[in-house]
Parts: C-alpha cells; structure tokens; sequence
C-alpha cells in the first residue's frame, strides 16, 4: 500500500526526480517525458469517462476504469529501470495486457459500419473526449520510444541503477490508441455516427458576392 503523508517534498526544486529504484536524473530524462505522457493520457481518459455515464454501459466503463488502472501500472513500469536484480518483484506491463486490448478492439470493431473516410475528433462531448485522449496516448507512445532509444531495452547489471525500458509498454500505449479510436466511433453510434472529413470542403463552395 502507497502512502503520501506529504503531498510537496522540495527534493525536486534543483531539477532532478526519483526513479522508482531510488535514483535521481534530470526531470527532463526522456524517462520521465514518457511516464508524464501516460500520466496526461490517463487524466483526458478521466475526462472522458466522467462524460461515457449514461453514454456507456456499465461493461464498457469497466473497461476504461481497468485501462486507468493499467495506466498507473504502467507508469510505474517506466519509472523502473530494467536489471538483472531487484529487491522487490516490480509491476511491468505483460504481453496478457496487449492481448486484451487486442480482443477489446475486435469486438467494439466488429459492428462499426465500415471506415470509407478519414474522421474528424467530434460528434457528441464523449466520442470528442475519447479522440483527445487518443491523440494523448499517442504521444506518450513516441515519448516512449524516444526514452527506448535513450536508454534501450536491456536490463541494467546487478548493482547498478541504469537499466533500459519495456518494450510491451510501448506495446500497450500503441493498442490503447487504436481502442480509443474505435470507443470514439462506437460513442458516436447514437448521435448520427462518425464526422467525416471532406477534403477542401471550405473550398469548394463558391464565393458570395
């Protein structure tokens, strides 16, 4: 069990934060932008989900209560370093969790009318909260492979506090996007389904004289 008796600490006045393993790097490490991203990602989702009641049934906002969950999991995933040895069994995102994902898609996807346009992130306030927290969850994915190319995907040797990333954390926000994809356009089911773009529309009408 966590437990936060203070809520400021000063420890990060000079620039730098704790890793989960007790190390200390620059708040700019491409670590840290990543886990932040997830962090920004989880919250659009809470924005999302206070808007999905009565939108929703209870099935699917179990799902996107689970998905906050994993969110917070899974930044703690990246705020762990890779190694040989731990003192404690760390929480890591496992390829389980992709595959649920994978089987959510298919069976939101499955009676969606077939895509014949790009779409547009609107409709009602929920499908447009969803889109938002796709883009989100799409950003922590790069931020993530930038912190992948930074510091690799190996385990750092025992003893020492560098190690690398999860690989299937990137995995996951990759799944997550294309979920939220999908749960925005079955959102938008009752209210007249997806807002397609139509290239050049502004352009097309004529001039009024």
């Amino acid at each position: 069990m966590v437990r936060l008796t203070k809520i400021y600490t000063r420890t990060g006045d000079e620039g730098m934060t704790g890793l989960s393993n007790f190390s200390r790097v620059r708040k700019t490490d491409p670590r840290i932008e990543a886990y932040a991203d997830v962090d920004e990602a989880n919250s659009a989702i809470g924005v999302a989900v206070s808007l999905a009641h009565g939108e929703f049934d209870e099935d699917t906002l179990h799902l996107l209560s689970q998905i906050q969950n994993d969110l917070f999991d899974l930044g703690a995933d990246l705020s762990n370093p890779l190694n040989e040895h731990y003192e404690y069994e760390p929480l890591r995102v496992d390829a389980v969790w992709v595959d649920a994902l994978e089987a959510a898609i298919d069976k939101y996807n499955k009676d969606l009318p077939k895509l014949d346009s790009f779409i547009l992130p609107g409709g009602s306030g929920l499908a447009a909260g969803l889109h938002l927290a796709r883009t989100v969850v799409r950003r922590a994915e790069r931020a993530t492979w930038h912190a992948i190319e930074a510091h690799g995907t190996e385990p750092g040797k025992k003893g020492h506090t560098e190690g690398g990333m999860n690989i299937v954390a990137v995995k996951y926000l990759n799944r997550l996007s294309d979920l939220l994809f999908v749960l925005a356009r079955y959102a938008n089911i009752k209210h007249g389904g997806d807002v397609k773009w139509v290239p050049a529309a502004n352009r097309r009408q004529k001039p009024t004289k």
